[in-house]
């Protein structure tokens, strides 16, 4: 199939899903089999045209999308995508454009995935606000904690994944391009059905997690779906004190991240991500880092899992023809209980490349595939990966 017809197949398949509220009567016209002449697929096509087209008011203008994928964690599957965007002062070019998702995702492997996510941009240019939900249960695999339990493809045991998370963050300017604000996790994971429980070493298999504790960022960057050049340096510590429901123990977790994006060639952009995450005291199986969770994309994610976790990534990001773009990426990481446990044949490599969609502006539909050490994936989801 090549790259036109399997446009059009996802183009087909958001035509006959889509709903109400996100087309107008306008639009609806432009696909209309008896106003225009030119055959259907032509139409879909000069709909989404439209789609990128549309004037920036204070109400979140809709565009929905789905598309087939496929990962060896979920199996093959349909992803549904309605992506908004919209301006709390339409007419200053200044302020970011705030956004607004709405995803949802079923497939073979018994994966059902609903969620909401998005970051709203006050006027003031002083203050914003980042906010997730998600919904997922899944059959999956767990092969316990620590770099050599995940090596061995013998550990792995299935079981029953459902997964509820709640994150959101409030930042204040405080000088130039500095933010800080409070942050909020909420979690609760669950293990059903194990085949069985000796990977998790007497873990409880369902866990609540809460925790609350603040942010540090600086901020450059020219938009945040689908920068081309700018910087962001973040820092978030959280705390999870047994009183605000957190069960028998306490914990508290560190992560760092370094974004830089510049800007090469027509249309090129070179992105690289620095990250870090590290946890302390008793931290439960389900809170642990991992790799393969949204940059590395070539690992089953949570396979490896442990206390401390660092990667980094290189991508080059290529704008193409009209709305379709290419991205080569290479990346390294690993996970480990203590620093001083680090060891270099521990560290696992990737590589990868994807195709970008532009079915918003600064809205991107990507496909990647990586490969790894005895490991690959595909990843279909909605904007950047960083």
């Amino acid at each position: 199939m090549n790259l036109r017809n399997l446009i059009t197949a996802i183009l087909l398949v958001s035509s006959l899903l889509q709903g109400g509220p996100s087309i107008s009567c306008a639009e609806r016209d432009s696909i209309n089999l008896n106003s225009e002449k030119g055959g259907i697929i032509n139409k879909l096509i000069r709909y989404f045209e439209k789609s990128n087209k549309h004037e920036i008011t204070n109400r979140p203008h809709f565009t929905f999308i789905a598309g087939p994928h496929y990962s060896k964690e979920s199996g093959f599957g349909l992803g549904l995508v309605l992506g908004g965007s919209y301006s709390t002062a339409p007419q200053d070019s200044l302020v970011p454009l705030s956004n607004i998702s709405v995803v949802g995702d079923i497939a073979t492997k018994n994966l059902y995935l609903a969620g909401i996510r998005g970051e709203h941009f006050f006027s003031d240019l002083n203050r914003r606000i980042n906010y997730s939900l998600s919904v997922k249960s899944q059959s999956s695999y767990f092969w316990g904690i620590g770099y050599y339990w995940g090596l061995y493809d013998g550990n792995k045991v299935k079981y029953r994944a459902l997964d509820v998370a709640l994150k959101c963050s409030f930042e204040y300017r405080v000088f130039n391009r500095f933010f800080v604000g409070p942050v909020f996790d909420g979690m609760m994971f669950s293990a059903h059905n194990p085949q069985s429980k000796v990977n998790w070493q007497n873990e409880p298999l369902t866990h609540i997690s809460v925790s609350a504790g603040g942010k540090i960022s600086y901020d450059s960057r020219d938009n945040h779906t689908a920068t081309k050049q700018g910087l962001h340096l973040e820092l978030i510590q959280l705390f999870a004190p047994r009183f605000i429901g957190n069960g028998r123990y306490s914990f508290s977790s560190t992560e760092l991240s370094a974004n830089f994006f510049i800007p090469l060639w027509t249309g090129a952009t070179l992105a690289t991500r620095l990250h870090g995450a590290f946890t302390y005291g008793h931290t439960p199986w389900g809170k642990l880092p991992t790799l393969g969770d949204g940059t590395m994309r070539s690992y089953y994610e949570g396979r490896y899992r442990d206390k401390d976790c660092i990667d980094a990534v290189i991508e080059i990001r290529q704008k193409l023809i009209r709305r379709s773009g290419i991205v080569l990426w290479v990346g390294a990481g690993t996970v480990f209980p203590k620093f001083k446990d680090i060891r270099y044949r521990n560290i696992l490599p990737e590589c990868g490349m994807g195709y970008r969609w532009e079915f918003k502006r600064n809205s991107n539909v990507r496909i990647d595939y990586g490969i790894g050490r005895n490991s690959s994936g595909f990843v279909f989801s909605l904007n950047e990966s960083f």
